[in-house]
């Protein structure tokens, strides 16, 4: 049984990046899980001291269930 998961996903903008979080935290009842911890951050790559590429790196840790938890 999965008790708890962390997904990490990219996403190209800012915007793309809070509505991911959005879309995890309208689905948590509907697909039986608590958002535990949702965050995002910025990355970007470099050569030569300019960015060439840029992204958003989406965190979402879901939790399914507790180790001791009844489950019927």
């Amino acid at each position: 049984m999965i008790l708890e998961t962390t997904i990490k996903i990219r996403k190209d903008s800012e915007e793309e990046a809070k509505d991911t979080i959005e879309t995890y935290r309208k689905e948590a009842a509907q697909k039986h899980y608590i958002l535990k911890k949702a965050s995002y951050e910025y990355k970007t790559k470099k050569a030569k001291g300019e960015i060439i590429g840029e992204a958003w790196v989406v965190t979402v840790t879901l939790f399914y269930a507790g180790l001791w938890e009844d489950f019927e």
